[in-house]
C-alpha cells in the first residue's frame, strides 16, 4: 500500500502544488486581508510556475493537470483582481469585474484545446502588472486608481486577442532556470524598492511592445488572406 501511496503522491505533485497556490488566498477574506495582497500575488505566481516545472521535470504532465492548473489560475486571479477592485471601489471595482470576466473566459476556453486560439496574454500577466502598479504607487506616493483602471482594461483586451504576444518576459523564459529568475525578479521588486521601477519598466515595455508587434503581424496576415 505504501509504494502505491507514494506513487500516487509523486504523480500528483504538480496538481498538489497548483492547489497549494490557491489555498492561502483565504487570507483575503480576513478583515485586514488586503494587506496580504502583494505577498499572495507573488506566492501564487511562484506556485503556478512551480507546478509547471514539476510536471515537466518529473514527466507527470496530464490533461487533468493542465485543466486543474487553468481552474486554479482562474480562481486565484479572479479573487486577487476583485480584492483590489473591492479595496478601491468605484471605477476600479467596475473594471476589475471586466478583467475577472476575461480571466474566466480565457480559462474556460483553455479547457478545450481544440477550440483554444493559442493567442492572448496569460492571466498571470495581469497579476504581475497589478503587482507593479501597487508597488510603484507606494514608492512614489501616488494614487494607483487610474493606473489600475488602465491595466485592468488593457489586460482584459489582450487576454482575448486571437494572436500571440511574442516578447513577454515570462513567455521568453523557456527553461526552469529562466522561470526561477523571473520569480526572483518579482520578489526583488517587492523587497528592494530602488530596483522596482527598472523591473516594472522591463515588464510593461515588453508587454506593450509585444501587443503592437503581435497585433501588427496578425493584421498583416489577415490582410494577406483576404487578398
Amino acid at each position: 500500500m505504501e509504494p502505491l501511496q507514494k506513487n500516487f503522491i509523486y504523480r500528483n505533485l504538480a496538481n498538489i502544488t497548483s492547489i497549494l497556490g490557491v489555498l492561502p488566498l483565504v487570507l483575503l477574506f480576513l478583515d485586514d486581508g488586503y494587506r496580504y495582497l502583494i505577498p499572495l500575488i507573488i506566492f501564487n505566481n511562484v506556485m503556478d510556475d512551480l507546478d509547471g516545472i514539476l510536471a515537466a521535470k518529473l514527466n507527470i504532465r496530464s490533461r487533468f493537470g493542465a485543466d486543474l492548473d487553468n481552474v486554479c489560475d482562474a480562481v486565484a486571479h479572479v479573487a486577487l483582481a476583485l480584492a483590489v477592485g473591492a479595496h478601491f471601489g468605484g471605477m476600479v471595482l467596475m473594471v476589475s469585474l471586466i478583467a475577472a470576466g476575461s480571466v474566466i473566459l480565457r480559462a474556460t476556453s483553455r479547457l478545450n484545446p481544440a477550440e483554444a486560439s493559442g493567442g492572448g496574454t496569460p492571466t498571470n500577466e495581469l497579476m504581475r502588472h497589478m503587482l507593479f502598479v501597487l508597488l510603484l504607487a507606494h514608492i512614489f506616493n501616488v494614487n494607483p486608481e487610474l493606473y489600475l483602471v488602465l491595466i485592468f482594461l488593457l489586460n482584459a483586451i489582450t487576454m482575448g486577442v486571437p494572436f500571440k504576444l511574442p516578447h513577454l518576459i515570462r513567455g521568453l523564459a523557456k527553461t526552469a532556470t529562466a522561470v526561477i529568475l523571473v520569480n526572483v525578479a518579482l520578489v526583488v521588486a517587492w523587497l528592494v524598492p530602488t530596483v522596482t521601477p527598472l523591473i516594472a519598466t522591463a515588464f510593461f515595455t515588453t508587454y506593450l511592445y509585444s501587443f503592437v508587434v503581435g497585433g501588427g503581424r496578425w493584421f498583416r496576415k489577415r490582410g494577406a488572406e483576404v487578398e
